[in-house]
């Protein structure tokens, strides 16, 4: 079967057929990138996907974050496991329907809920972890460290200029996840609006989790990109829920 053509990288995100899962916030995101040959990636991607490629590289991203007030379908906000801190190691990636996407090599988060709920639900490689965050002088710092295997992350930015060009839409602007749980493909659609991106100055970087992650060649490397968002509304689809165009404004949908 000859595949689908690659969805065009763009800002605004495609509406979604069916019900919604659940809506979040993305607060306060760092994101550190390093260009990568697309053969170093393809091995930890599932069946059926291969590495998106923009001026023939992939990238592997770090990414620590705030998820704030995530709640079930479109209800409310679910008290205190609804907000928490994360940071993730993920890959990028389009499917034979031409879906680009996003695969998680791993996920840390500082509740063992979410981290369980996450597992079970759909295979998704979360961790439990030790986190912090703290957002002072113009600077902001993450930090992890996981409860098995005591991997430690240190992340501290401090954002400079606004930014917009295709290179920061093609990492941002994900709207699926590709996994693969219990033999079966899913693919997890999700909406926000554009990412209001600025560049960022690396202050301080200790980092194990992008080596741990499966990629040890970038353990002596600082990443390629650095960049900052004060963050998004989030909702995502039913897995398998096919996109299509959007109408208006993606996050009245």
């Amino acid at each position: 079967m000859t595949p689908e053509p690659v969805e065009p990288v763009t800002a605004h995100a495609p509406a979604f057929a069916g019900p919604t899962m659940m809506t979040q916030s993305w607060r306060d995101a760092a994101f550190l990138h390093w260009a990568v040959d697309p053969d170093e990636v393809a091995p930890f991607l599932p069946p059926g996907v291969r590495p998106d490629v923009l001026d023939g590289v992939t990238y592997v991203g770090l990414i620590p974050f705030r998820m704030v007030g995530a709640g079930l379908s479109r209800g409310p906000a679910v008290p205190w496991f609804g907000t928490f801190l994360e940071t993730n190691v993920r890959l990028y990636s389009v499917d034979g329907r031409g879906r680009r996407g996003i695969v998680f090599r791993s996920l840390d988060a500082d509740r063992l809920a979410v981290v369980l709920g996450a597992q079970a639900a759909f295979g998704l490689p979360y961790r439990w972890a030790r986190m912090a965050f703290h957002h002072a002088d113009g600077e902001l710092t993450y930090r992890c460290v996981t409860r098995v295997g005591r991997h430690r992350s240190v992340v501290r930015v401090r954002p400079g200029e606004p930014v917009a060009d295709e290179l920061t839409t093609f990492l941002t602007a994900r709207w699926g996840l590709h996994e693969r749980h219990a033999g079966v493909p899913l693919y997890v659609p999700n909406v926000h609006g554009p990412w209001p991106l600025r560049r960022a100055e690396l202050t301080a970087f200790d980092d194990e989790l992008v080596a741990a992650a499966g990629f040890p060649q970038l353990a002596a490397r600082r990443p390629d990109l650095v960049h900052y968002s004060p963050g998004v509304s989030v909702r995502f689809g039913l897995p398998g829920t096919r996109p299509r165009p959007a109408r208006g404004d993606p996050s009245r949908h």
